[in-house]
């Protein structure tokens, strides 16, 4: 460029210059909010710097140089960190129910009479069921929360029976199990009968006899097996008279009326030594009327007394010194219209034995003792003893005495120069008191 003549070119100094620029700054600094105000004073400071003498680094552009707020540096740090979310894995299934069974499979030798259960853990029972070995079903009892199935039966000895039980769960997994199991085979057995037997009617004397066809070694098994009931309640107890025989009393004479019920459950039932229970047996009987007769010895006479109130008075001849009458209680047992009279079934033979046919023969114990008709002592009746034990009466007594009393009725004799009658002879059971009857065993 031509500069006009005379021009004189003047040099504006550095500081100059930056003021030039800050006046322009200012203009446009009109324009922009307070921060641009900051930025404002920090180039005048840097401007005074400049002029005088001081170096100062080159500002950075604003648009790189502000630094990012700091929410956002830490959203984008936890964005950079935190993993992609992913579904929470699904729990494993419950395992399948749990089912056992009681006896467990393979078991022999089970009691006939032991309860079958069937139970579960993990789930519910559904079907259940129980045969034999003919396929017969044999029904069982679910329970209530159908967590345990149960049967008592009586199963058969040495029989093989199959329980099958099916079980499921809340997730539908299931359970089916099959257990097979087998009862003792005794080796041996015992029936058992009683007496009274079923629908007697007996009197007030009568004990309860319970026989067995084999020797009971447990004989604390074979009582616990056995149930009398009576109607009124009546105390009463047990006596073995032997090893194949059992008895049961009242404390006293039974009430009149009373109703009694026998059940001899030994079915199932380990005697000792091996020995099971053939079959049980239940009877049931009556106590009738009170009749009882009262012979003494002194006086020669009989005093016969119902329900309380003396009915008859008869004269007897008892048993002779050589051969006494037994004294005590005892029992009317069996009656004949007709009976041998065998003086060798109780030992005596030879001289002064007799083999004689009697009428109206009323048995009072097992040695021998009756009530009978004795046409040929009649004028000793009331007077002396004359007899081998017997009680004689005349024809027309005795036939009314066997009429009129029944099995179970107590001839109470006293007086004789004979002994007490046994406990075992007879029904001679209320010979003892009750608390010597409950104690001993024969």
């Amino acid at each position: 460029m031509t500069r006009p003549a005379g021009t004189v070119r003047r040099r504006v100094p550095m500081a100059g210059r930056i003021g030039m620029l800050l006046v322009a700054s200012v203009v446009i600094a009109g324009c922009t909010t307070s921060a641009a105000g900051s930025s404002l004073t920090s180039l005048a400071s840097s401007a005074g710097a400049a002029a005088s003498g001081a170096v100062t680094a080159s500002p950075t552009p604003a648009s790189s140089a502000a630094p990012a707020p700091a929410a956002a540096t830490a959203t984008a740090t936890a964005t950079a960190a935190s993993p992609t979310p992913s579904a929470a894995p699904k729990p494993p299934p419950p395992p399948p129910p749990k089912v056992t069974v009681d006896p467990a499979d393979g078991a022999s030798g089970i009691n006939p009479l032991a309860p079958v259960k069937v139970a579960v853990s993990g789930g519910t029972l559904g079907e259940v069921t129980m045969t034999n070995a003919a396929g017969k079903q044999i029904p069982g009892k679910l329970g209530a929360d159908k967590k345990s199935w149960t049967v008592t039966p009586e199963l058969g000895y040495g029989k093989t029976y199959t329980v099958t039980a099916a079980a499921r769960n809340a997730a539908g997994a299931t359970t089916t199990t099959t257990t097979t199991f087998t009862t003792v085979e005794p080796e041996n057995r015992t029936a058992a009968r009683t007496f009274p037997s079923d629908g007697m009617t007996v009197g007030v004397a009568q004990p309860i006899a319970i026989y067995f066809d084999e020797p009971i070694t447990d004989r604390a098994a074979a009582q616990k097996a056995i149930t009398i009931s009576t109607k009124p309640a009546q105390v009463g107890g047990f006596r073995w008279i032997s090893d194949t025989e059992l008895r049961w009393r009242p404390k006293a004479f039974w009430k009149a009326g009373t109703k009694v019920t026998v059940d001899v459950g030994i079915y199932g039932r380990d005697l000792g030594g091996g020995l099971y229970g053939h079959e049980d047996v239940a009877t049931a009987f009556t106590i009738g009327r009170w009749m009882s007769a009262e012979v003494d010895s002194n006086t020669k006479m009989m005093t016969v007394r119902k329900d309380g109130k003396v009915i008859r008075t008869i004269p007897v001849s008892l048993g002779r010194d050589k051969y006494p009458t037994y004294n005590g209680v005892h029992v009317v047992a069996e009656k004949y219209a007709k009976k041998i009279m065998d003086s060798s079934t109780w030992g005596l033979t030879g001289a002064g034995a007799y083999r004689t046919e009697v009428e109206w023969a009323t048995r009072i114990s097992s040695s021998g003792e009756f009530v009978h008709a004795a046409p040929w002592s009649v004028d000793q009746q009331g007077v002396e003893n004359v007899s081998h034990g017997c009680v004689n009466v005349s024809t027309e007594a005795a036939k009314w005495f066997h009429d009129t009393f029944i099995p179970g009725d107590p001839v109470v004799i006293s007086n004789t120069v004979g002994p007490q009658l046994e406990v075992w002879d007879g029904f001679g059971d209320f010979q003892l008191p009750f608390d010597q009857y409950v104690a001993g065993q024969d």
